[in-house]
């Protein structure tokens, strides 16, 4: 019985868990600030994860970043879109490179989830590629917009 109970202890010690913890939005979020690095914000985010095994990435890390999905979602939709509609001007444009800085943070975390499903063998190519086109695009959106101010709305929702 002792052995069984080591060797059932053992296994789970070496189940990797994920690299994330639950997080709220305002703690991620990198709408604020100046525009033009937005990609480098978001993957720092995101650091926590090794890109070079996503093979070992645990489920839980997909359900991480498939909710910073979701909460970055709402956050476009509840906060960024009723601000960018109520202003004008500079405040407006200030508004918009907030949201287009949520929407590259939003959508490097559906590519890296994508990632981890196609490093642990799901065929998500097609759905990578669409994606991708989305990221690229908001990626050049904040580039032509470099240091030019952001602004950082709060919006009160958390990661699972």
């Amino acid at each position: 019985m002792r052995f069984s109970i080591a060797l059932i202890a053992a296994a789970a010690a070496t189940v990797q868990a994920g690299v994330f913890t639950q997080k709220n939005y305002d703690d991620i979020s990198i709408s604020g600030g100046v525009a033009g690095n937005a990609q480098e914000e978001a993957l720092a985010v995101f650091s926590a994860l090794d890109t070079n095994n996503l093979a070992a990435a645990d489920d839980a890390d997909i359900d991480f970043l498939k909710s910073v999905n979701s909460i970055c979602n709402d956050a476009e939709k509840e906060a960024f879109n009723p601000a960018i509609d109520a202003a004008d001007g500079e405040e407006a444009d200030a508004l918009q490179r907030g949201k287009i800085k949520n929407k590259v943070l939003k959508l490097q975390a559906t590519i890296l989830a994508l990632m981890i499903q196609q490093a642990q063998g799901d065929d998500v190519a097609d759905k990578m590629a669409t994606e991708q086109k989305k990221l690229d695009n908001n990626i050049q959106q904040d580039e032509d917009e470099a240091g030019n101010a952001s602004t950082f709305l709060s919006f009160d929702a958390t990661t699972d």
